[in-house]
Formats: C-alpha cells, sequence, structure tokens
C-alpha cells in the first residue's frame, strides 16, 4: 500500500516548482506508483480534495489536532487515512464535535511534522500547490498514457476526478467512454475570459462571433426528463422547488429532453433586472416560495443547450447548439443574441444592453464546444466597468459606526501557476450596514489567524469588485493593484475555484497599458 509520506514528498515537489511540465511529470509518477485501491484517493488528494468533502470539524480543533506531537517516522497509508478521515466525518449524535476532536488528534500523533502540514491544508481546503483540476487532467492523461482530450472530455461528466483517475488508469479510453452527459445530474458549467471591450473579443476570437447579452442573474442548469424537470445552481445545487415558475414554463414546452444552460433574473415591472442581490432571494434557505414568487417573480433566459431528444451537443460547434436551443425554445426564453462579423454592430448590440439595465455582453466563438468547468478560450465577457470577482483573504476590524464589524476587505486572486493566493489591494467601500453584519458572521466563521486588527480567513468569499483601473505597485507580491477598488456585491453561489485569478488580471493590465503607477 501507498504511504502518505510518499504522496506529500511528491506535493512539497510539484508547490516547489513553477514549470507547468515538470508538475505534471511529479503527479503522473506519483499516480503510476498507486495500488488500484488507492487511485481516487491519490487523484484527490493531489488535487487538494477530500473525497469526503467537508468532515464538519472547526478551525479550533484542527488548530488543536496541529499541535500535537508529530510521529518520529512516517508510518500513515492512504487507505488509512481515508478511513480514519471517514470515520470522523460520521460522527454524530450529542457530544460529536469532542469526539471528531479526539479522532483528529490521534490521526496527527500518527503523522509526521511534514504529513501533519499536509492534512491541516488538505482538511481546511487550503492546500495549494499548483495542482488544480487542469493540471491533474493532464497528469492523468500522461499516467495513463491517454489523448488529453478522451480525459477531459470523460472529467466533464464524470461524478468525480477520483473516478476518472481510476478508470482512465484500469480501463483505458474504453472505459473513460461510458462517462457521458446524463439528464438529471449536472455538470459544472463553462466560464468565460474577459475582454476589455468589443474590438478586443473580435481580436481574440475568429468572427463571425456570437454576442449574447450579460444577464447579472444567477447561472442556472436545468435537466427536463419527461415531465420531470430539475434546477441546478452553478455550484450543482438543486434548486428546483425555488424556482416554480421556472420549472413550469419547462414543463410547458414540447420537449421529450433537454439540458439547458442559463440565467435566472428578476426583473421589474418595466422589464429591467433587479440588482443581483434581489434576485438571490429567491434561493434563500427558509422560503415562503408562494409569496415570493407573488413578490418576487423571476424569469429564465437561456443561452445554451447541451442536449436535446436524446442527442448529446456539449461536444458539437456552438453553432450548432445554438441553433438547437432555437428549435427548442421560444424568442421570449432566450438571451438575446447577435451573430456578426461588424465590430459596429457588436457595439450598437452593447449598448443596447446597457441600455435595458444588464452588465454587457458576452462573446462567444461559433466553432467551439462546450467546456464544462473551465474558464474557456472560446468565451468573453465585456463590461462598462471594471469587475473582477476575487476573493477575501483578510478583513480589517474597522472604527467609528463601525466598530465591532470586520470592514476593510483584504482582496485576491489565486495564481495557477504557484498555487498561491496573490493580494491585490483592500476597500471597504460599498459594503451596506447589512453586508457589514452578514460579513462579519461569514469571516469569522472562516477565520484562520489574527495579527493585529486584521483576521485571516480561509478563501472561500467570492465577491464582485469594481475598480477604475489596475496600477503597477511594489507594495504587493503580484506587483499590480487595484485602484478606487468597491464592492459590487457578494457572489455566495461562486466557489472560490470560479473566481477570477491572476492571468485574467495580468491580461487586463497589460491591456491598459500597464504603465499607471502610485
Amino acid at each position: 500500500m501507498a504511504s502518505l509520506a510518499a504522496l506529500v514528498e511528491t506535493s512539497q515537489r510539484v508547490a516547489a516548482t513553477r514549470a507547468r511540465l515538470a508538475k505534471v511529470r511529479e503527479l503522473a509518477a506519483c499516480l503510476r506508483a498507486l495500488e488500484p485501491a488507492e487511485l481516487e484517493i491519490g487523484a484527490h488528494y493531489l488535487a487538494g480534495e477530500l473525497p469526503q468533502g467537508r468532515i464538519g470539524t472547526g478551525w479550533a480543533a484542527l488548530r488543536e489536532a496541529a499541535a500535537t506531537a508529530p510521529a518520529a517516522e512516517p508510518g500513515l497509508s492512504l487507505a488509512e487515512v481515508d478511513r480514519r478521515l471517514g470515520e470522523l466525518a460520521a460522527i454524530r449524535g450529542a457530544g460529536s464535535a469532542e469526539r471528531r476532536a479526539a479522532a483528529l488528534r490521534e490521526l496527527f500523533s500518527r503523522a509526521t511534522a511534514a504529513e501533519q502540514a499536509f492534512l491541516l491544508h488538505l482538511v481546511t481546503g487550503e492546500l495549494r500547490q499548483g495542482a488544480l483540476a487542469g493540471l491533474s487532467i493532464d497528469a492523468i492523461a500522461a499516467a495513463a498514457e491517454l489523448p488529453l482530450p478522451v480525459v477531459r472530455r470523460a472529467a466533464m461528466y464524470a461524478p468525480s476526478l477520483g473516478e476518472v483517475t481510476r478508470v482512465a488508469l484500469l480501463e483505458g479510453a474504453a472505459g473513460l467512454a461510458r462517462f457521458q452527459l446524463a439528464v438529471g445530474s449536472p455538470l459544472a458549467p463553462m466560464l468565460a475570459q474577459t475582454a476589455e471591450d468589443v474590438d478586443a473579443a473580435f481580436a481574440e476570437l475568429s468572427p463571425p462571433l456570437a454576442f449574447d447579452w450579460k444577464i447579472d442573474g444567477a447561472r442556472i442548469q436545468v435537466h427536463r426528463a419527461g415531465d420531470t424537470v430539475r434546477a441546478f445552481t452553478r455550484a450543482l445545487n438543486e434548486v428546483t422547488p425555488a424556482i416554480p415558475e421556472v420549472i413550469e414554463a419547462i414543463q410547458s414546452l414540447p420537449l421529450r429532453e433537454a439540458v439547458l444552460d442559463g440565467e435566472v433574473v428578476a426583473l421589474d415591472a418595466a422589464g429591467r433586472p433587479h440588482p443581483f442581490q434581489v434576485t438571490m432571494r429567491r434561493f434563500g434557505r427558509r422560503l415562503d416560495v408562494a409569496a415570493l414568487r407573488a413578490e418576487l417573480p423571476v424569469q429564465a433566459f437561456f443561452f445554451d443547450c447541451l442536449q436535446l431528444d436524446g442527442e448529446t451537443l456539449a461536444d458539437r460547434p456552438a453553432a450548432e447548439r445554438f441553433a438547437a436551443l432555437e428549435r427548442a425554445l421560444p424568442q421570449s426564453m432566450r438571451v438575446p443574441r447577435l451573430t456578426t462579423s461588424s465590430v459596429e454592430e457588436a457595439r450598437a448590440f452593447y449598448e443596447a444592453a446597457l441600455r435595458a439595465g444588464h452588465e454587457g455582453l458576452m462573446a462567444k466563438s461559433l466553432d467551439a464546444p462546450y467546456e464544462a468547468g473551465a474558464r474557456g478560450a472560446a468565451w468573453r465577457k465585456i463590461k462598462r466597468a471594471h469587475t473582477l470577482d476575487l476573493v477575501v483573504l483578510a478583513a480589517e476590524w474597522g472604527h467609528g459606526r463601525r466598530t465591532g464589524k470586520l470592514s476593510n476587505l483584504h482582496l485576491g486572486a489565486l495564481d495557477a501557476e504557484t498555487g498561491l493566493w496573490v493580494m491585490l489591494g483592500k476597500t471597504f467601500k460599498g459594503l451596506s450596514d447589512a453586508v457589514l453584519e452578514w460579513q462579519t458572521a461569514e469571516l469569522l466563521a472562516r477565520e484562520v489567524r489574527r495579527e493585529g486588527i486584521a483576521v485571516h480567513v480561509r478563501p472561500e468569499l467570492v465577491v464582485e469588485v469594481a475598480f477604475s483601473d489596475l496600477q503597477a505597485s511594489p507594495r504587493y507580491p503580484g506587483g499590480i493593484a487595484l485602484r478606487l477598488a468597491r464592492v459590487k456585491h457578494y457572489r455566495p453561489e461562486k466557489p472560490a475555484a470560479e473566481a477570477d485569478t491572476m492571468d485574467t488580471v495580468r491580461k487586463l493590465f497589460a491591456a491598459q497599458g500597464g504603465e499607471r503607477s502610485e
């Protein structure tokens, strides 16, 4: 059986190099060395994931476990670690917190200092070694000696990266072929990169392009099988009961099967979109759905069709998917779209979207497949104001009327090459009293440590930040800082893995000339 120590050593080597090919070689070699029964566990751990998900252990218990005297020699196998974490996650009932803490201390007492550090970061979701999902897929392909597109396609539809690893190495391409898009099983949504403006989108993508209005709503994926319709969020959580009017609208269509990608938004009496946070009221935990439906009706606008009446379309060019969407849905249920090679027409369409109260446009290549779970090169988002979805790394205690509230946010983006979070600036602007109350509670629940007036937190909360431009700054490790930043709103439906990365930040900085300094 493979030892945890061997995996930790691989993780350390991967974290120590910036070279992507070197990371892939290390990961692939480690995967090939695993026993069949360990492949899923090892793949999850190397990607910084726990197969069990959250195990219900608070930071205080983790900190206490990490303070346990380490073992002198390694003795833990991957199978034993997985078994112990599974048992720990299953602890329920009276006194469960104490029993989980004791089980965690016992596990950490069996680990060396290096293994303890690895386990701490693994359990807290902070194992940042550069082995993100895309890199892991490359490593799986290399370990199994399979074409990368074959593995990438399977990863779109498989339940987990661990299962893709096991099947790839034990069954090869034939085994991976059984992973298909299944109605009722949501897949991670395709994401977009950022373009400075319409002109940049034409420069970066090959025309003609499809331009969609960028609606600031909640991303939704709807699956229909016969009379059964289910809706899922971008985080793949089911929200079917929360939006009955959307479910009924899909049920009214003459469809047998369909998987549709779109946005749900609340509109005012004039047909203009409410702010994003207003729409999100429809997705709260405890809802009077009937009352909310009457008070705040929502409408779905779809922009992609991944399956229609038994035919999987996700692998097909966007032009074919868009044609299927037009066949399946009436215009009133589709995002307004313009297909053109004319920059002037696209600019006019952009201005029309802004006049209607929407954020801007999405530019899409017509020949590209749907890249589930990826920030695909074939999509660009175009907004008038500079905005980024960043992650809160820390916050500072406020003063004056904000005394007792966490106010000044430390904002950052992930550097995919290093696996480290890079701070880009601070802001306390744009925060209402209600948001201050909410963010204080949410950040304290994620507290990692304190340093002066700053509370450092697990990098989990995503916030959309508007700013005037980016400037060169020697104060921050990335050399780039936000200028005149303010909070637009939190994105609680968006996981940190889907926030904008340093690659996007650097591209925006280069596009504006990369010359402004403090």
